[in-house]
C-alpha cells in the first residue's frame, strides 16, 4: 500500500467520524468520554444501579433493555428489577402477570400503566417474566402523593392502617435544603396558584417510598437495577439520599440522562449528574 493511499484512507476515516451523527454518548461525572462497556462493568459490580431516564426518549428505553439483558447474562437470577413506573399497590397484579396467572389483556386493563407503557416499559416487564426475575413496583400510589402535594406530610397520619405498608415508614425525613427539593421550591414563584411548596414534599415522599421498597427487596450479593426519571437520582440525591439513611455502605452506580444539541462534549451543567451521563441529541424523536 502506497504512502499516499494510506494517507487518503486515514483522512477519509477521520472525516467520516467527524461527520457521523451518533445517537448517544456516555460521559463520566467529570465530563470525560466513556463507554457502555465501562458502564456494564461498573453496574455488574454494584449493589444498586439507577437508570435515570428521560421518559419520552426511545434511546433511553432501548439502552434500559440492553443493560437489563447484559446484566442478566452476567448475574442471572441475582438480578432484581424495579421501577418508578409501577406503584406499590399494583405489586400483586404485577406478580400475577409475571407468574402467568393472569392474561396480558387483564393486566393491561387493570394495572395503572403509564401512557407509554407499551413503547417504554412493557419489554422490561416481559423480560422479567420470561427470565423468572423479580420486578418490584417501587413508587408510592399516586393518590397518596397527591394528598401530600395538597396538604403536606401530616395528612399521611390520617390514612387507614391498611395503607401504611404501601408507603415508606412514617415519619418521613425531609431536608428541604437538598438541591433536588430546593430547586422545586424556588420554582414555585412562577407556578400556578394551586401549586404550592408541598410539591417538593410530594417528590420527597415518592423518593422515600422508592428507596424503602428498593432497600426492602435488595439482598447482598445481588444487583438491583432500578428505572426512574433522571431527576429522582441526579446528583446522587433524591432516592439515593434516602437509601443512604438506611445503609451508607451500599455500592451505588447511577446513570443520568441529558439532551444536548452537540454530543462532542458534556455540557458544564451536566457534570456531576451521575457516575455515567447518557447524552442524547435534542432533535431525537420522542416516544409516545
Amino acid at each position: 500500500m502506497t504512502k499516499l493511499l494510506l494517507t487518503s484512507i486515514i483522512l477519509t476515516t477521520l472525516l467520516s467520524m467527524k461527520t457521523d451523527k451518533p445517537a448517544y454518548r456516555f460521559f463520566d461525572q467529570n465530563g470525560k468520554s466513556t463507554t457502555y462497556k465501562e458502564l456494564l462493568k461498573e453496574a455488574s459490580e454494584a449493589d444498586i444501579v439507577f437508570f435515570g431516564e428521560l421518559h419520552d426518549n426511545p434511546i433511553c428505553h432501548w439502552l434500559e433493555y440492553e443493560l437489563t439483558a447484559d446484566l442478566y447474562a452476567q448475574k442471572g437470577k441475582n438480578l432484581i428489577l424495579g421501577a418508578e413506573m409501577f406503584e406499590s399497590d399494583n405489586q400483586l397484579i404485577v406478580n400475577e402477570y409475571l407468574s402467568g396467572r393472569i392474561k396480558e389483556k387483564n393486566f393491561e386493563a387493570e394495572a395503572r400503566l403509564w401512557p407509554n407503557y407499551k413503547t417504554g416499559y412493557k419489554r422490561l416487564l416481559n423480560f422479567a417474566r420470561d427470565s423468572s426475575l423479580v420486578f418490584i413496583a417501587t413508587n408510592i400510589p399516586r393518590r397518596y402523593a397527591s394528598m401530600v402535594n395538597e396538604k403536606g406530610f401530616d395528612v399521611l397520619n390520617t390514612l387507614d392502617i391498611s395503607a401504611y405498608p404501601l408507603i415508606a415508614p412514617l415519619p418521613i425525613k425531609y431536608d428541604s435544603t437538598l438541591a433536588c427539593y430546593a430547586e422545586m421550591i424556588k420554582m414555585m414563584g412562577d407556578a400556578p396558584s394551586h401549586v404550592t411548596a408541598n410539591i417538593a414534599c410530594a417528590q420527597a415522599m415518592k423518593d422515600a417510598t422508592m428507596a424503602y421498597f428498593i432497600s426492602k427487596n435488595f439482598t447482598k450479593g445481588k444487583t438491583f437495577l432500578h428505572f426512574n426519571g433522571t431527576y429522582h437520582s441526579d446528583r446522587f440525591e433524591s432516592i439515593l439520599w434516602y437509601l443512604k439513611q438506611t445503609d451508607p455502605t451500599l455500592k451505588i452506580v447511577t446513570i443520568s440522562s441529558a439532551e444536548q444539541a452537540d454530543l462532542d462534549e458534556l455540557a458544564k451543567e451536566s457534570e456531576g449528574l451521575g457516575n455515567f451521563i447518557l447524552v442524547l441529541p435534542e432533535s431525537m424523536a420522542k416516544s409516545q
